[in-house]
């Protein structure tokens, strides 16, 4: 993937560090733990000015999030209840709830899940599925894609061929969160296991 990405500068300079980061939003296998750091690198090298490539990284950050924005908007609401009526240990009123907390916290998850590792690429669709305002939405997702891709770049640049260390460390934090989401995950369906279960036992009796 190293490579990839430094033929993809090389080839395109700045605007090939947008574009990686632009996939990331779609493909998160794609980390921008390593793009940043490594355009940063490529900065300190000469080969790329610094702020062009902190404005199309962010440029990057932006379209990807549009289009995942646009994927929740597509979606719409009626579907994601229809689909949520669909799905095993998932209820209508599941999807309800989480309306009402993203009605209310929706900018600041929006501005802050632009910095969380896998919820910045995913914050984008029940934005666009509730319609968040498309200018407020781009404006937050700009500021809060600016000061992750900023941090990054920077570290990159001034880590010069230590570059790879931000990967290491951003890497524990991430298996943390998806550690989180995991215990998340299993805690909602042993919860809800165990209504289903209760259920049935009222029923019979």
């Amino acid at each position: 993937m190293t490579d990839w990405l430094i033929e993809l500068m090389e080839t395109l300079g700045a605007p090939g560090a947008g574009l990686a980061i632009a996939l990331e939003n779609l493909f998160p296998p794609l980390p921008s733990e390593v793009i940043l750091p490594l355009a940063g690198f490529t900065a300190s090298q000469g080969e790329m000015n610094l702020l062009s490539v902190l404005a199309w990284t962010t440029a990057g950050s932006v379209v990807g999030a549009l289009a995942l924005y646009w994927v929740g908007a597509l979606l719409g609401r009626e579907r994601t209840l229809a689909l949520a009526a669909r799905l095993p240990l998932l209820k209508v009123s599941d999807v309800a709830r989480t309306e009402a907390w993203f009605l209310k916290h929706g900018r600041k998850t929006v501005f802050f899940g632009r910095m969380i590792p896998i919820f910045r690429s995913l914050i984008s669709v029940p934005a666009g599925v509730e319609r968040m305002p498309l200018g407020v939405f781009t404006l937050l997702t700009t500021a809060g894609s600016l000061l992750w891709n900023t941090l990054f770049v920077l570290a990159g640049y001034f880590l010069g061929e230590n570059w790879a260390l931000v990967e290491t460390y951003v890497g524990l934090g991430t298996n943390l969160v998806i550690g989180l989401v995991l215990l998340a995950v299993l805690v909602f369906a042993g919860v809800r296991l165990g209504e289903l279960r209760k259920g049935r036992h009222a029923y019979r009796g």
